[in-house]
């Protein structure tokens, strides 16, 4: 055994011992035929920051689609524009974004999101109309929905279809309240939450 451990012949067996080693580990790492993981990212913090910085509605999908991954988000606040940008890894494994804005013009925002300026039609989603776009070279189709105060896309590879659950999802998210201890005569302009003893209007749900 001591030739085994001595000069070239104790190098060759310590380099097998080495190559046996990374072979075990790559045959237990290595997928076993499953699909891929998708990451998944928290947006709970970008959610509360658009509520803070925005000074529109501001939507989330709740619940979030079943099946489905939040994999990106991105919040901008640049030249008192503030846009979110929201992506997901839907039920079959396509891209799906939801994206707000107050950039104006908001039309040429819309346009630039969708990778088109052309309606193909418009589609009731509970109860609200959505114009419908779609850029055939990029498999993109999108739902845009011109607000008074923002623009609201949702836009991927996804079907009309998975793109239509994800629009069905959002929800109106309250504004925070910016003191706590303010009396409900407030001004309007800011809105605060009800007092524990007032009884609360839900929010109404989204229709995209």
């Amino acid at each position: 055994m001591q030739r085994f451990t001595q000069g070239f012949y104790g190098y060759v067996f310590a380099m097998g011992v080495c190559l046996v080693g990374v072979v075990a580990f790559l045959l237990v790492a290595a997928p076993k035929g499953g699909p891929a993981r998708v990451p998944e990212i928290n947006y709970s913090i970008d959610a509360a920051n658009m509520r803070r910085a925005a000074p529109y509605q501001v939507w989330t999908p709740e619940p979030v689609p079943a099946n489905w991954v939040p994999n990106s988000s991105r919040m901008t606040h640049q030249k008192g524009v503030v846009t979110w940008r929201l992506g997901f890894a839907t039920a079959t494994r396509k891209h799906a974004m939801l994206i707000q804005s107050d950039e104006k013009p908001a039309a040429g925002f819309a346009s630039r999101m969708a990778n088109s300026n052309r309606a193909t039609g418009t589609v009731q989603i509970a109860g609200e109309t959505w114009e419908q776009r779609f850029r055939e070279d990029k498999n993109q189709r999108s739902l845009v929905r011109l607000l008074p105060d923002s623009t609201v896309v949702v836009t991927g590879t996804a079907g009309w279809d998975e793109l239509t659950v994800l629009a069905t999802a959002l929800k109106r998210q309250p504004r925070p309240t910016e003191n706590p201890s303010a009396s409900p005569s407030v001004s309007p302009a800011v809105t605060s939450s009800p007092a524990p003893a007032s009884t609360a209007t839900p929010s109404p749900s989204a229709t995209g």
